[in-house]
């Protein structure tokens, strides 16, 4: 089991299921774990569960307001970020059903949650991720993948939840992946992730893999050996994500639309 003393990891939606469990893991292995969630009486119970060294940020991530505010606190008070976990999401259909909802800034839910809080984020910490170099950038996406439709990204036309939350989870990919050719060189690697089928957590009706499993793979990207990088996991093993994926124009496409939504543009 590798050391993560003296490791300072970032895990977003760390008051429920996966990455609840993966911090307690993390910080029994030495590891100083921030913990981020959006209830605060959620964050203190998490917080006392873990023990160890743990520092927590809170922030609802369907408001780029709020997840700005968040990335200026742990710009602040952090020396150094050895690792980010972009765990944090919602389901196909937790919450809110199947209807159509939007984040505070108007942007269809799932894809705002899902994945534009976590390219916010992720571009506002990098000065940080840069200078503590080696560090290294873990993406949670899922094998539920959808090629993202840039006519109608929103999905204005032709709305579900399982549609919504598999173009969220390629669009995490499709960063993984540009972001991984952007920081060639600087010591900072950038992975995604499928970490198990169906974990019992709250957006999951049917339960199939246990936590465990989605810890074990989940920590392999975290602090394992030379695990590469812009590559996609399914679990421990390299995946195939959906063709979009090894699309550049989609990629930069992406990139571009995310920075303009976001307001949060980098070289």
């Amino acid at each position: 089991m590798t050391s993560l003393d003296g490791k300072v990891i970032l895990v977003t939606g760390a008051t429920d299921g996966l990455g609840r469990a993966l911090s307690a893991e993390l910080a029994r292995d030495g590891a100083t774990v921030l913990v981020h969630g959006r209830d605060t009486q959620r964050i203190a119970d998490t917080v006392a569960e873990i023990g160890g060294t743990v520092r927590s940020y809170q922030a609802d991530l369907s408001d780029l307001a709020q997840v700005s505010a968040m990335a200026d606190q742990v710009l602040a008070n952090e020396p150094r970020l050895d690792v980010l976990v972009n765990n944090a999401g919602i389901g196909t259909d937790v919450p809110g059903g199947e209807a159509r909802q939007e984040s505070a800034d108007g942007y269809e839910l799932r894809f705002a949650v899902n994945y534009l809080a976590g390219f916010a984020l992720t571009e506002r910490l990098l000065p940080l991720l840069e200078s503590s170099a080696p560090s290294r950038i873990v993406n949670v996406s899922s094998l539920g993948q959808q090629a993202i439709d840039f006519d109608d990204v929103m999905l204005t036309r032709g709305y579900s939840g399982a549609r919504a939350y598999c173009q969220s989870k390629l669009a995490q990919i499709l960063y993984t992946i540009d972001l991984a050719e952007r920081l060639d060189g600087t010591g900072v690697t950038v992975n995604a992730l499928h970490p198990a089928t169906y974990m019992p957590t709250k957006i999951v009706h049917a339960p199939i893999s246990p936590v465990a499993e989605g810890i074990e793979a989940t920590r392999h990207l975290v602090a394992d050996g030379d695990v590469g990088t812009g590559r996609f996991y399914n679990g421990l093993r390299l995946g195939h994500p959906d063709a979009q994926a090894a699309d550049p124009k989609a990629r930069r496409e992406l990139r571009d639309l995310s920075a303009r939504l976001t307001g949060v543009t980098r070289p």
